[in-house]
């Protein structure tokens, strides 16, 4: 069962959101085609395996938005389905993971309002979503449930299993922000991953500082975590006292 949320779910977004520069820029207006396409609703979920660890995902390089980005499982809402129900199937399609009932438990932790492009600088926004964050705890570690998934490679093109010293280092790095939060002293050089290439996977290592990088504010995007990722894993944080 759900625990019920400890504040009111209104959709968060970040200062240099789109829709808001949009709206204190008199007379900037988007195009017909753009308007007409509304608002998404959409769904992430935070796996956080029982030995604390939890999974982000690459999103694959052909992707139309946020490619080469990382976050978390996710995809969008289909008329009728339950909140969970999206989590649950994004999960398996696109790692290949299927949790059993009465193997984990769930919460709602937040919504993100996420604009693509994120920046106005890159473009008016072509996609809109309300995102709603998942917490799903599992009783498995995640070396059991790394085992078990099958990533799709036309939505994945890497996965890691991040331990919380880094989670909290990713979560001080929150774009937008003046000055960084309170960042782990004793952080890897590097980070375990697994990248996927035609139809194999293979364990590679990434520097820390790539899952540290902001989003850019005026030039092309680059590997990172997504901002809304840092606003759930905040979330994440808290919930854990």
């Amino acid at each position: 069962r759900p625990i019920p949320p400890s504040r009111p779910l209104s959709p968060q977004r970040p200062s240099f959101c789109p829709a808001k520069r949009l709206g204190e820029q008199p007379g900037t207006a988007l195009p017909a085609e753009l308007r007409g396409r509304g608002v998404a609703a959409g769904v992430a979920v935070l796996l956080q395996a029982s030995t604390g660890r939890v999974l982000l995902t690459r999103r694959a390089g052909t992707l139309s938005i946020f490619p080469n980005v990382w976050v978390p499982p996710g995809g969008h809402v289909e008329p009728g389905e339950e909140l969970l129900d999206v989590g649950l199937r994004e999960l398996e399609e696109e790692t290949g993971l299927r949790l059993e009932a009465g193997t984990f438990s769930w919460r709602m932790l937040g919504l993100w309002e996420s604009i693509y492009p994120p920046v106005l600088s890159r473009g008016p926004p072509r996609r809109h979503h309300v995102v709603t964050y998942l917490l799903l705890l599992s009783a498995e570690p995640h070396e059991r449930l790394e085992a078990r998934m099958r990533p799709s490679e036309s939505e994945v093109s890497a996965y890691a299993w991040l331990e919380p010293p880094v989670l909290e280092a990713i979560v001080a790095t929150e774009d937008g922000a003046e000055s960084l939060g309170s960042v782990p002293g004793a952080l890897p050089a590097t980070v375990g991953v697994t990248e996927l290439s035609g139809g194999s996977s293979s364990t590679a290592q990434l520097p820390t500082t790539t899952f540290l990088s902001a989003a850019p504010a005026e030039r092309e995007d680059v590997e990172r975590v997504s901002t809304g990722t840092k606003f759930a894993l905040r979330l994440w944080l808290e919930s854990l006292g």
